[in-house]
């Protein structure tokens, strides 16, 4: 499959398993591509779901942390207080039967801001 060197690319297998580029995917973990790639190739044995997400990289650093993606460790530190306090901040989930997921705890070190410089 063709793609811009330019974006970054992520793929996450909904159904099914797919091989990309010789890795095998399963649904749950997202895997990073990274951004160079002119092109990636995927296999699958049987009916198979996959999504492939790509774009212009953040020119910024940025902190990304379960569903938060902030500045720095203390913007993540705010969301999920707001998150577990079930403030407005976030909306309300549609279709969705059930409690909202708890935010898992924060880790025991500081979050650190990365990116690509471009």
């Amino acid at each position: 499959m063709p793609l811009s060197a330019d974006f970054e690319y992520a793929v996450l297998a909904l159904d099914g398993a797919a091989d990309v580029d010789g890795v095998s995917l399963k649904p749950g973990p997202l895997l990073y591509l990274g951004a160079g790639r002119t092109s990636v190739s995927v296999s699958t044995g049987s009916a198979s779901r996959l999504l492939l997400l790509g774009g212009e990289p953040f020119a910024e650093r940025l902190v990304m942390w379960w569903n938060f993606v902030a500045r720095d460790h203390d913007e993540i530190v705010h969301m999920r207080a707001d998150w577990v306090a079930g403030t407005p901040r976030f909306g309300e989930v549609h279709g969705y039967d059930g409690p909202p997921i708890p935010a898992p705890p924060m880790p025991i070190t500081r979050l650190v801001p990365r990116g690509s410089t471009r």
